[in-house]
């Protein structure tokens, strides 16, 4: 059996990312995957992009890591672009889109957001033809192939529901979760690339990490108002429209 740990909406939050990295090393996890959103609405994306390369062995693009790079006149994403440089900039560009791999019989495919686009936002209380959806296919994905399991990021808003047969989660965020002030993440635990039919198991785990080291963080920074930020990290209660 392999297990993989999937984080997701790390935001440039390091004492969260620190967290849930030092929890998985305890649980000898054999990788680690990240769904995206690296940076953006934090302080530290530039470390956090570091973190992740260094760590990982599977990153794709989130909503902020496709726009951080385009030219704007918004002063707190500009503030983003300037600390990350040019070569984070850059890798963040050139992420894949999809992971997709055979676990225990089942085809699974993680992505951002949806199969169809990073900014394509899908809750788990939409309508079951809406959240069905998931599970589809699109030019952007590796395969044609209708996903057995569907994992994503992005919602900041971990779930697990099970639609007609097939499996659907998301992974909540680490650095910014908008359901209750803890960094979340999902431990898939199977038979990795084996289509033989044998159990699955998808955990979904929580980790307190040192919000107010956090705080301070932000304000330490000179980051551009990191009110809202703070407050969602705080109350893990959403303050203002995310992008």
């Amino acid at each position: 059996m392999t297990q993989i740990a999937l984080i997701s909406d790390i935001h440039g939050n390091i004492p969260a990312l620190e967290a849930v990295l030092e929890d998985i090393q305890q649980r000898r996890v054999d990788a680690i995957y990240c769904l995206g959103d690296l940076i953006g609405k934090g302080p530290d994306g530039d470390t956090a992009v570091d973190m992740i390369r260094t760590h990982c062995q599977q990153v794709i693009k989130g909503n902020w890591d496709d726009f951080i790079g385009k030219e704007t006149d918004d002063p707190a994403l500009q503030w983003q672009q300037h600390k990350l440089g040019t070569e984070r900039l850059q890798y963040l560009s050139s992420l894949p889109y999809t992971i997709e791999f055979m676990m225990s019989g089942k085809w699974i495919r993680l992505f951002h957001a949806s199969p169809r686009s990073v900014y394509e936002r899908i809750q788990p209380w939409h309508e079951q033809e809406k959240r069905a959806t998931l599970f589809h296919s699109s030019a952007l994905c590796g395969s044609a192939r209708i996903a057995d399991v569907a994992g994503y990021g992005d919602i900041h808003n971990a779930f697990h529901q099970h639609l007609e047969g097939r499996t659907l989660f998301n992974t909540g965020s680490v650095g910014n979760p908008l359901e209750m002030p803890e960094a979340s993440y999902v431990i898939l635990d199977g038979s990795y690339e084996s289509g033989i039919p044998a159990p699955l198991n998808i955990q979904f785990i929580r980790v307190p990490y040192n919000i107010e080291q956090a705080v301070q963080d932000a304000i330490q920074s000179g980051m551009p108002s990191p009110e809202d930020y703070i407050l969602e990290i705080r109350t893990g209660r959403y303050q203002v429209k995310r992008l």
